[in-house]
């Protein structure tokens, strides 16, 4: 039995459900793993973005201690990450990094759009269902954090015995769900034809 054909509204709405729980998350983190608004820095400046402080060292507000789920294993700290997902690109010099993230997020969204104008509403497609608007989701998150304060919020920080993974958030944990959904969507429309 088939699905209704899903709607941009579909599309949208899902999308902005994940944006709302990324960009609360990221101020959880803000509000609860650095001093950002312990009077140092006006709320709005905090929200959308401020020039680094005196005495840059890094990172735009003074991180407090973590905090540690399971042992080591979990931690929730604040980091940013200048580069694209897990720090690719980090290195770049920002004249050229700043575009090419305009550039990929443009493509990314034209990318989901025409994925999602295809799908037709066969049940067989319930995977992309989910997998396009988490991956739009997701990437609108980090593209907000990069237009507003030029770095994403990091904060989940995941170790495994001497292995570590780089830090992540809610917009990346979309994103990979989005796109895993998409391979298994491409695997059973192959195993159909």
């Amino acid at each position: 039995m088939d699905l209704p054909r899903p709607t941009y509204r579909w599309l949208l709405g899902v999308a902005l459900v994940v944006l709302a729980l990324d960009q609360s998350s990221k101020l959880w983190a803000l509000a609860s793993l650095t001093s950002a608004f312990e009077g140092a820095h006006p709320p709005a400046r905090v929200l959308f973005g401020s020039p680094p402080p005196p005495g840059f060292d890094g990172l735009h507000y003074t991180p407090k201690a973590h905090v540690i789920f399971s042992g080591e294993v979990v931690r929730l700290r604040y980091t940013e990450n200048q580069g694209a997902a897990f720090g690719l690109f980090r290195g770049v010099p920002e004249r050229f990094r700043v575009p090419l993230f305009h550039l990929v997020a443009a493509g990314a969204a034209v990318l989901v759009f025409f994925y999602f104008r295809q799908l037709r509403g066969a049940r067989d497609e319930r995977f992309a269902r989910w997998g396009l608007p988490l991956v739009l989701g997701g990437a609108a998150g980090n593209y907000l954090d990069r237009l507003l304060r030029g770095f994403v919020i990091d904060f989940v920080d995941l170790r495994l015995g001497e292995r570590h993974w780089p830090a992540f958030n809610v917009a990346d944990v979309a994103v990979v769900t989005g796109v895993l959904l998409l391979l298994v969507d491409s695997v059973v429309r192959r195993a159909r034809d």
